[in-house]
């Protein structure tokens, strides 16, 4: 197993997406941006969710690779530019086990390897691989605070489609 770091900064601007390229999963980052309202929908109601221009939309992917990285990007880009909004399947869905990707929006992000994909209204937690287990994100103004990362390949790449 890699020794993870103890915390890492990284600079992130709203134009860029923060990628973290593991062996075996990616987590994408985005800054919320400046719209502010999002909309959380689970099984009984609508939740909205107001950030701030710093605080983080985050993906996780369970696998690695150019494909998976377009789409991170695309489901970023829905959500924070088109208004698409966060789905929260219920416990025992069967599509849970199907999802590629999944996302998490808020001021700070943990992510898991033993919960279940897509089903945590909670914002603060995100089903991960095992490799990002207990990682933390947070926003900050100028970028992004992060715990417990592994030695994973770091890329600010352009937020565009």
């Amino acid at each position: 197993m890699k020794e993870p770091f103890s915390s890492k900064e990284i600079p992130l601007k709203e134009s860029e997406m923060l990628l973290l390229r593991g062996t075996a999963g990616t987590v994408a980052i985005v800054k919320a941006g400046p719209n502010g309202q999002f909309f959380l929908e689970t099984e009984n109601e609508e939740i909205v969710l107001g950030l701030e221009s710093h605080d983080l939309i985050v993906a996780s992917a369970f696998s690695v690779g150019e494909r998976i990285e377009k789409g991170l990007k695309c489901v970023l880009f829905m959500i924070r530019e088109v208004g698409s909004p966060l789905i929260v399947l219920p416990k025992d869905h069967p599509a849970s086990p199907r999802l590629p990707i999944v996302v998490s929006a808020g001021e700070r992000t943990v992510i898991k390897c033993s919960i279940t994909p897509g089903t945590h209204p909670n914002q603060d937690v995100l089903c991960g691989l095992n490799e990002y287990n207990d990682m933390e994100i947070t926003g900050t103004p100028e970028g992004v605070h992060i715990k417990n990362m592994p030695l994973c390949e770091i890329l600010n790449v352009n937020f565009d489609v």
